[in-house]
This record gives structure tokens, sequence and C-alpha cells, in this order.
């Protein structure tokens, strides 16, 4: 399973958000997501469980709790939309 975590502290690295999830169980992977342009954390990352039942009992045992001084946000990952909301002004129409 995927798990989104937000509101991360800047301090918080890849290292530190594997550790707080290890406590319930297998860990694929945990990435916190940089920003390319100055080169620090954009304040959320992505942790990936094998076990789902793991993964679920991370989200309730992490969701709200303090990671480096901040109380993060832990949920399922939802899938990237990919119409992006729309509203962008273009048109299929060329007039």
């Amino acid at each position: 399973m995927k798990i989104y975590v937000g509101n991360l502290s800047y301090s918080t690295d890849n290292d530190g958000l594997q550790a707080a999830f290890e406590q319930f169980g297998a860990v694929n992977s945990a990435e916190v997501i940089i920003d390319r342009n100055t080169n620090r954390s954009r304040g959320f990352g992505f942790v990936e469980m094998p076990n789902d039942d793991e993964a679920k009992a991370a989200i309730a045992g992490l969701d709200g709790k303090d990671l480096d001084g901040r109380a993060v946000k832990v949920n399922e990952a939802r899938p990237r939309r990919s119409d992006f909301g729309g509203g962008g002004g273009g048109s299929a129409y060329r007039y």
C-alpha cells in the first residue's frame, strides 16, 4: 500500500521517515519529496508498505502524531488525477 505523509518537517529525511513506519512493519520505500529548484523538502512524502494490515496500522498509529516536531497527516495515497482538474482555458476546437 502506498501511503501519503503530509506536514513533514523540513528536517525529516528518507531514513527518518522510514524509521517511523518500520515500527509497524516492513517498508519497501520511504521518500521525502524534494523541490527541484531549492533542493529542499516540499513538506510531504510517500511510504510503500507491502502488507496492507501493517500499512493501515501505521496510518492509524501515526496520523496526527509528532514527527520531528510536526503533527503529520497520514493517509492512503490516492492516484494522481490525469485530467488535473481542467479549467485551463484551452479548447479542443479551433476558430
